[in-house]
C-alpha cells in the first residue's frame, strides 16, 4: 500500500427510506473541517434506490461531490449490497479518510469494510482532528468503560475510518446555492453478491422522544433519590416541551430507560436548555451535554462539577425548586 495514493475526505451518507439521516449531515460539517484543513475534496458517498433528489441535499450541507449509487438491491440495507459497492469504490478512487455514523447500519458496515479493506477502524468517536505535522487522522473515542478518552492514530494503513456517535458535531447551515458535482456511479452488484434477503421491513412504534433531537432536556441523576422522584422531573419536562434524561447512575439504578441515558456511554446531545437536576458531574457525563447552548444546574452540592459548567447553578433541594420552576412557568404561560 502506498499511502501517497490515497487523498480526500469521504462520508458515508446513510438515507433510510429516502430520509437522510441527522449524523451524516453532521458527519458532513466535520468532514468539511478536516477536508480544509488537509486541501482537499469533501465527498458524499450515497446508496439506495431512486435517491437522487437526497444528493442535492447533501451538496446544500457541504459535500464538494457526491458518488450517486442507485440500484434495486441497495433499496434496504444489506452487510453483502452495501461493502462491496463501497469497497469497490474506495479500492478505485483512494480516499485517505472515511466517516460513517455509528448508527445500527454504520456499526455493522464500519467494520465489515475496514476488514475487507485491511485498514483499521475506530469506533465510536467523540472527537476528530488532523494531526498539525504528519497530517495523520486523530481519533479519539471513550476507552476502559468511559474512565478515559484514548485517541487513536491510523499510521501505517488506508483509509482512516472512524465511526461518529450522532449529535457529537453539528451540522452546517443548509446552503441551496452551494455548488457540487453529482456523478452517477454505475454499480457492479448482482443477485449472487448479496446472500440475505430482505422479505419484509418490520418498523416498531416507538411512544419515546429521541433525546439527541429534544430542544429542551430535564436530566436527572443519582441524586433525584428514587424512580418516582423522576416524575417531578417529567412534569417540569412537559411545561417545557421537552424530554426527561438521565445520568448513567439514574439507568443503572433503573429509575429511566437506558434509550434517555446522556453520557459518553449515552447519547451526546446538544439541546437548546439543558437542565441538571441532582447531576454531580463526572466527565462521563459532562461529555454527553457540555455543548448544550444554556445549562442550568440543580444541585445541593455547591461544588459539585456540574455547576462549574452552568450557565445558572441553583443550590437547593431540588424538590423544593422543581415545583416552585413549574409554578411560575405554568403562571408564565396563562
Amino acid at each position: 500500500m502506498n499511502i501517497a495514493d490515497y487523498k480526500g475526505v469521504w462520508v458515508f451518507a446513510e438515507q433510510r427510506d429516502g430520509v437522510l439521516q441527522k449524523v451524516s449531515l453532521e458527519l458532513l460539517g466535520k468532514g468539511k473541517q478536516i477536508a480544509e484543513k488537509l486541501g482537499v475534496e469533501l465527498t458524499a458517498v450515497l446508496m439506495g434506490s431512486n435517491v437522487d433528489k437526497l444528493a442535492k441535499e447533501l451538496v446544500a450541507y457541504g459535500a464538494d461531490k457526491v458518488l450517486l449509487c442507485n440500484h434495486h438491491l441497495l433499496k434496504n440495507y444489506t452487510t453483502d449490497g452495501y461493502t462491496k459497492v463501497l469497497c469497490d469504490l474506495i479500492n478505485e478512487r483512494k480516499p485517505e479518510i472515511l466517516f460513517i455514523g455509528a448508527t445500527f447500519v454504520g456499526r455493522d458496515l464500519g467494520p465489515r469494510a475496514a476488514a475487507r479493506l485491511a485498514t483499521g477502524l475506530t469506533a465510536d468517536c467523540t472527537a476528530l482532528d488532523i494531526d498539525e505535522e504528519s497530517k495523520n487522522l486523530l481519533m479519539t473515542r471513550p476507552a476502559f468503560g468511559g474512565n478515559l478518552m484514548a485517541t487513536i492514530v491510523c499510521t501505517e494503513h488506508r483509509p482512516q475510518m472512524a465511526t461518529v456517535r450522532p449529535g457529537v458535531f453539528e451540522k452546517l447551515e443548509r446552503d441551496v446555492n452551494r455548488n457540487g458535482q453529482i456523478e452517477e456511479i454505475k454499480v457492479n452488484l448482482s443477485d449472487e453478491d448479496v446472500r440475505t434477503k430482505v422479505e419484509k421491513v418490520a418498523k416498531s412504534i416507538k411512544d419515546m422522544m429521541d433525546i439527541s433531537e429534544a430542544k429542551v432536556i430535564v436530566s436527572g441523576g443519582r441524586g433525584v433519590g428514587n424512580k418516582e422522584s423522576f416524575t417531578l422531573l417529567k412534569e417540569l419536562a412537559e411545561v417545557l416541551n421537552g424530554s426527561v434524561a438521565a445520568s448513567r447512575a439514574a439507568v443503572d439504578n433503573g429509575w429511566v430507560e437506558k434509550a434517555y441515558q446522556v453520557g459518553q456511554t449515552g447519547k451526546t446531545v446538544r439541546p437548546q436548555l439543558y437542565i441538571a437536576c441532582g447531576i454531580s458531574g463526572a466527565i462521563q457525563h459532562l461529555a454527553g451535554m457540555q455543548e448544550s447552548d444554556y445549562i442550568i444546574a440543580i444541585n445541593k452540592d455547591a461544588d459539585a462539577a456540574i455547576m462549574k459548567v452552568a450557565d445558572l447553578a441553583i443550590v437547593g433541594d431540588l424538590n423544593k425548586v422543581i415545583p416552585e420552576l413549574i409554578a411560575e412557568i405554568k403562571a408564565r404561560n396563562n
